[in-house]
This record gives C-alpha cells, structure tokens and sequence, in this order.
C-alpha cells in the first residue's frame, strides 16, 4: 500500500493519493486493487479535511473456479483530527463514502462478468490510530488502529455492520521520505444476507509519504 498526503509547498491545500494491491494467499493471486485520489485542506494542525474519488476493482471467485472483475466508483469526503498524548500521537478519521457498486448479471459465467448497472450504497467509517516511538529518539515505532465501517440506504437490507479492521505494526521513519510499516490486519466483514461473517487474516505493507510538492 502507498498512503500520501502532499501539500503544495506553504500552503494549506495538497493532494491526497493511496494505492492498494490486494492479494491472496502468500501472495499469489491478485484479488483487489484500490486507487483513491483526492484533495486535502489543513484547517490548523491538528485538523484536515478532504474529498475526492476512488476506484475499486475486486476480482470475484465463480462456483467453477474462474474469476471476473466486478468494479466500484465511490466519493468520499473525510475529516481528520490530529491528538498528540504525550509521546502518543492518536489520528481520528471520520469518512463518508458513497458507493456505486457495480451488479453483474445473473448468469456471470456465461457472460465472462458482465456489469449490468450499479447499486448505491452509503457508509460511515471511523478509524483511531496510535503511534508511539520505540525508544527515546529511535525513527522506530509502533501503530495500532481500528475502523468500524457501518452501512446505509435503501439498498442495504441486513449488514448494517459492514466490517471490522484491527492492526498492529512496527514502522520505521527515513527521513524526508516518509515511513514504512509492517504489520497484522484482521478483518471481520458481515456479507449482505447478513447471516455470514467472513474472517481475512492479512499481512500488511503500507509506506506512507507526506513530502510536499514543490
């Protein structure tokens, strides 16, 4: 994963961009791919607020073993609170995402996936991360988070919870470059009967870059 923030020189405004390269098993087969750029606004320090577009694309597994590309469009507009704690340096995220996820037709192995039209969906995330260096002045450190997604419309019938992501890391920070972390992510994701819950245990690499645009 690569998560940047830049801002444009002084001032207030940059652009936002993460990229995802989602795999399965130990890293052999592609199963979702995530861009999302936007634009950010720094109110003060401590708070930021952004907007912009992303595109998912999820490679869906068939009875018969094939697979085929079912794609997403979302806006989102986030707002983000920055709270240092002594030496603990917590982030408060506050997303809203409006989905258009796209519906393949009915007979998908025939038709090799064809979208027929996207369904709407909206959802809420919340997500708390807290680093704390590892050492007195080690460029070291440690990350926890958790995000709890929710779901809602007319369209969302029984997962109003729509997932759970908890990770833990050890991050490392080169200077004027950004940071690099290492960690353990598990997801818990309630399927839309609502009777289902899907448990995903993930590795987890992520840079992170803040270096300013000119």
């Amino acid at each position: 994963m690569y998560f940047g923030d830049h801002p444009f020189g002084e001032s207030r405004w940059g652009v936002h961009f993460d990229g995802q390269l989602r795999m399965e098993g130990v890293a052999d087969t592609n199963n979702q791919v995530l861009l999302r750029p936007g634009v950010n606004f720094d109110v003060n320090e401590t708070v930021q607020i952004s907007g912009g577009y992303a595109f998912i694309d999820t490679k869906n597994l068939l009875d018969d073993g094939s697979r085929f590309d079912k794609p997403e469009n979302r806006l989102w507009e986030q707002l983000i609170l920055r709270q240092p704690i002594g030496r603990t340096r917590l982030v408060h995220r506050y997303r809203l995402e409006q989905r258009f996820i796209g519906r393949v037709e009915a007979n998908a192995a025939a038709t090799g996936g064809r979208v027929a039209g996207y369904t709407h969906q909206n959802r809420f995330r919340y997500f708390l991360k807290a680093t704390r260096p590892l050492g007195e002045s080690s460029r070291a450190y440690a990350a926890f988070y958790n995000e709890l997604m929710v779901s809602f419309g007319n369209n969302v019938a029984s997962n109003f919870f729509d997932q759970n992501r908890t990770y833990g890391a050890v991050g490392f920070r080169f200077e004027g470059i950004g940071s690099l972390e290492l960690g353990y992510l598990l997801q818990i994701v309630q399927r839309p009967s609502g009777m289902v819950f899907e448990y995903n245990h993930t590795l987890q690499i992520g840079l992170f870059s803040s270096r300013p645009i000119g």
